[in-house]
């Protein structure tokens, strides 16, 4: 059986899942894996078949998705023509995670296209959602990827085909303690104002993963270093909280690890937007931004904040048995 797995490499959350998924995958059929997108980190241990420009977003520095940027770079004309070489009818199954090119080429050549994603959960009906909907956000959200099927990741199983994370191997074996520093990824800041805020909390020592530094560098109570996925994982592993952005895969990897976490969701960021409202509902701290007007609810966290305790079982091999037993054709 030939199988097309398509990953969006836009941030880091799709491929680090992609670590687990595509060995198991391997087990089932001859895997070619695609990867489309801009400003992911890590380096993948299998061979990528398909490198595609995509369409991603583009962090900001202010606590954002830089719009402006994320137009400059999107490349229409590009990304039609990816979707039209792009050879979907000789696979006999397409597995998606959030990938806009394969989806859009299954779309056009009319070829299911099954949706394995976080997205896929936040769209769910049952899922948490913000008390205010941002119609413009859902709607991109809906359409970008579109899949015949979908099977979702989420905090919790809030529906149905809504499994808990999955997290990868090289997390579930960590060691874990605590040796005082609170661990940082908040890409959609600079390092200039992750300084300045975090410097205010003279108390705790912040060790923080930046996106837009290439060296490392302390000051006073902060240390700051570029993306390095062992050390990062080392770092929470070891860390007595975890202050991020509202993604999925670092804060299931923070609460499957016990540590106190608390979130702040990008701004302009919709899918951020849910997963803050699904966080809050199990017992997570949110807030909107670094700005001053939230020290104090920093200070209550770093004071008295709890470890919300999560059940996340390795049941990755059972989930895609599940999605072969549904989709896979007679080969």
């Amino acid at each position: 059986m030939k199988i097309l797995y398509a990953i969006q490499g836009t941030g880091n959350g799709h491929l680090s899942r992609s670590m687990d998924i595509v060995p198991l995958l391997k087990r089932m059929g001859d895997v070619d894996v695609l990867v489309s997108g801009t400003q992911g980190d890590l380096s993948l241990p299998f061979q990528v078949k398909y490198v595609l420009h995509g369409f991603g977003f583009v962090f900001g520095k202010k606590g954002g998705v830089d719009i402006w940027e994320t137009f400059v770079r999107s490349k229409f004309r590009k990304f039609i023509k990816e979707v039209q070489s792009l050879p979907v009818e000789d696979y006999d199954m397409v597995i998606n995670d959030f990938e806009p090119v394969s989806a859009w080429a299954c779309y056009m050549k009319n070829k299911p296209c099954i949706g394995l994603s976080h997205q896929a959960a936040v769209l769910a009906e049952k899922a948490p959602k913000p008390d205010d909907t941002d119609m413009m956000g859902k709607l991109i959200l809906k359409h970008y990827a579109p899949v015949t099927d979908a099977y979702g990741f989420h905090f919790a199983k809030f529906d149905k085909n809504i499994f808990t994370p999955v997290i990868r191997q090289q997390v579930r074996q960590q060691i874990i303690a605590n040796l005082g520093h609170y661990t940082v990824y908040l890409p959609a800041y600079d390092d200039k104002r992750l300084v300045a805020r975090l410097t205010e909390f003279k108390d705790v020592q912040w060790d923080v993963f930046s996106k837009h530094n290439k060296k490392t560098f302390k000051h006073k109570n902060v240390t700051i270093q570029p993306i390095d996925n062992e050390k990062f994982i080392k770092s929470m592993a070891q860390s007595a909280a975890v202050l991020c952005g509202a993604g999925f895969e670092t804060p299931a990897e923070s609460l499957f690890m016990g540590k106190k976490l608390m979130v702040i969701p990008m701004k302009t960021q919709y899918e951020q937007q849910l997963n803050a409202a699904a966080l809050k509902q199990i017992g997570v701290p949110v807030i909107k931004s670094l700005k001053p007007k939230h020290d104090e609810a920093i200070l209550d966290w770093i004071n008295n904040g709890k470890v919300i305790p999560v059940d996340y079982p390795d049941t990755t091999l059972q989930i895609l048995d599940l999605v072969f037993r549904k989709h896979a054709p007679e080969v």
